[in-house]
């Protein structure tokens, strides 16, 4: 299913959206997702530090989605570990832009982690335990971002103001996790 969605250039968000655009032929991800209220028009500003890809581009115009543009955004976020790509949710990109907005700055952001596979969730999570067995990254839906020029406290309160999930704020390894997963907050090292 996942590659006959991929030749559709649809991009998976779970099994619901999954389902719903196989079942309607010529549905596009951008018809079958509702996304956040907010700007008409949003923007992500990436720079993978590991991979060196970055994308900046708008990647919701015109009250949809650009399956494109998220499509290359995944793909700045895919695990750089392997190289394994996965769907992210687009509200992490819409949470990102509320971030940004807040930040008023041109600056992208550093992404440090993105999707992780399984494996190298696992990996991780062997060797700290700072790192989630069930990691909310394995599920396309986190990002752990720093913006160079902005204060990681600043970068912290503007994620914790946005209220879009998980907001876990690393001073020690100078980034912040952002996810949209349940609301929640925390301070790691």
């Amino acid at each position: 299913m996942q590659t006959m969605l991929a030749r559709r250039g649809l991009l998976r968000l779970g099994a619901g959206a999954a389902l719903a655009a196989a079942a309607a032929p010529g549905l596009s991800l951008a018809q079958s997702v509702t996304p956040l209220a907010g700007a008409a028009v949003r923007r992500a500003t990436l720079h993978n530090l590991h991979t060196g890809d970055t994308f900046n581009e708008v990647y919701f115009a015109n009250g949809r989605y650009v399956p494109d543009a998220l499509a290359e955004a995944m793909r700045v976020l895919r695990d750089w570990r392997n190289g394994e790509e996965h769907p992210m949710d687009p509200r992490l990109f819409d949470a990102l832009h509320a971030i940004n907005a807040r930040l008023d700055t041109n600056q992208p952001f550093q992404i440090i982690s993105g999707y992780r596979s399984s494996k190298t969730n696992a990996m991780l999570h062997e060797r700290s335990s700072g790192v989630a067995s069930n990691s909310q990254h394995t599920f396309g839906k986190a990002s752990d971002v720093r913006v160079q020029g902005v204060d990681l406290r600043n970068l912290h309160k503007a994620a914790l103001s946005v209220s879009a999930g998980g907001v876990g704020f690393y001073p020690v390894s100078n980034f912040v996790h952002v996810d949209v997963a349940r609301v929640r907050q925390w301070t790691g090292v």
